[in-house]
């Protein structure tokens, strides 16, 4: 059996998956990359009507099912307003603060499929002009897009075919170090993804039979709140949502181990699924932490809030400054794949 995780591989993919703009209600481009990488790999794959993609692999129970799911949607921007000047006004996409997109690079994709770049900045940007420059409020009415375009007017910016309702996406700015690290934007949930990924790939090039009928779920509106809510099989009785674990004051999660979720703001997770991850993470030498998010919500809450009758749980790794700045190291990484294996392998959860 090959080794696995490679991590190397993983980053790879990582850095491919955030260099591809899918913005909640824009992702076909993402999906497509996701259908295409498991290409040949004999998976039954379907798309579901809100877009996602959703793999099934065959367990040695097919009474029993279990469900793992990861988002491909990220963070974004709309073009709410072309203002008088050229530039546009915008409406976000997702919970971030504009402080957070202040200064990017950003693309912004017509309905015609034809992209613009700009920058996302504030109206009194230069402190040789605005003596407020430093104090005044980062919000919708200050915040704009310099176009990269010969364009002073409303007009102007029309003939280039952008419209309210275009998509705007942040440039992820992806960069490996030596240390081990890759920083980027849309690492939530992106590395998530490929690290679903990387698990289905070596589940079927090395022909592990799991012990249960398996459904991988890449959702792709988990940002904006009802990603991974819908085609749940009725047989289903685990659902484990695969995303980052929230680091900062305060927070036990590192950017170094598996974060294993007590409870987010939807409340706690399943308290018997959390003990069975727990012990796996223990039994395989894993290092993990459990934490609590009081300000996060999974696509496995998303579910539960559907009303699914469904054993729920979360685990990801570490992301440091999520929505914003993001980094993570590739330990968590391979500590978080080498749980979802073990995971996959294990008996389904005593109620």
């Amino acid at each position: 059996m090959s080794e696995f995780p490679q991590v190397k591989d993983t980053i790879q993919l990582i850095k491919e998956l955030v260099s591809i703009p899918s913005p909640s209600g824009n992702t076909r481009k993402v999906i497509d990359f996701c259908e295409k990488y498991l290409t040949g790999l004999d998976l039954e794959m379907k798309r579901n009507r809100k877009g996602g993609l959703l793999i099934t692999i065959p367990g040695k129970n097919t009474d029993q099912h279990r469900m793992l799911t990861a988002h491909v949607d990220t963070l974004g921007a709309m073009v709410k307003e072309i203002k008088s000047n050229g530039r546009l006004k915008l409406t976000m996409i997702g919970g971030f603060r504009w402080n957070s997109v202040e200064g990017e690079y950003c693309e912004i994709e017509t309905d015609s499929g034809k992209t613009y770049t700009g920058t996302i900045l504030m109206k009194q940007t230069s402190v040789h002009v605005y003596k407020d420059a430093g104090e005044a409020k980062r919000n919708e009415q200050n915040i704009e897009v310099r176009i990269d375009e010969i364009t002073n007017s409303e007009e102007e910016t029309r003939k280039l075919g952008i419209n309210v309702g275009d998509f705007v996406s942040f440039d992820p700015r992806v960069q490996t170090t030596e240390s081990g690290f890759i920083k980027s934007r849309h690492l939530d949930d992106k590395a998530s993804t490929a690290l679903l990924l990387q698990l289905i790939k070596h589940i079927k090039s090395t022909n592990i039979e799991l012990p249960y009928t398996t459904h991988f779920l890449i959702s792709n509106n988990e940002e904006i709140g009802y990603g991974g809510n819908a085609n749940i099989s009725p047989e289903t009785v685990e659902y484990l949502a695969v995303d980052m674990g929230a680091l900062g004051e305060g927070q036990a999660s590192d950017e170094y181990t598996v974060s294993i979720c007590a409870k987010d703001s939807s409340g706690p997770y399943h308290y018997g699924l959390r003990k069975h991850l727990v012990q796996l993470a223990k039994d395989n030498n894993i290092d993990y932490k459990v934490d609590i998010y009081p300000y996060y919500g999974s696509d496995a809450s998303a579910a539960i809030n559907a009303g699914h009758d469904i054993v729920h749980g979360l685990v990801g790794p570490g992301i440091e400054s999520s929505h914003a700045f993001e980094r993570t190291h590739e330990s968590s990484l391979i500590n978080t794949e080498k749980l979802l294996l073990a995971y996959v392998l294990s008996p389904i959860t005593e109620i």
